[in-house]
């Protein structure tokens, strides 16, 4: 079944509305880098923006400091999740699992 096409207006609006969410998941990485956010405060405001629900757990992982691409595969599959798996997907016990894994 294909999608009908967007009209020019339509296409505008989901273009900036991409970019508005793109820029979201960057400043809020970049908080993560410098420390002024911590893993378990951007879950949170995951939990209740729909931008940073769509970050990859891989890409939050390695925005840890000491953690890189090996190390982010590692933690997750030492804890069970999915490389795959966005912010919105973790379920209450894995987010948990998640912080106090980075917290020791």
């Amino acid at each position: 079944m294909a999608l009908e096409p967007l009209t020019p207006e339509e296409r505008r609006a989901a273009l900036g509305k991409a970019m508005a969410a793109r820029g979201i998941r960057s400043r809020a990485k970049a908080a993560l880098r410098s420390g002024d956010l911590t893993v378990e405060d951007l879950l949170a405001r995951a939990h209740a923006d729909e931008a940073l629900a769509r970050l990859k757990v891989t890409e939050m992982l390695e925005c840890v400091h000491g953690v890189g691409p090996v190390r982010a595969l590692a933690i997750l599959g030492s804890l069970g999740i999915a490389p795959s798996r966005r912010l919105r997907g973790l379920g209450v016990h894995q987010r948990r699992a998640l912080v106090d894994f980075l917290a020791s």
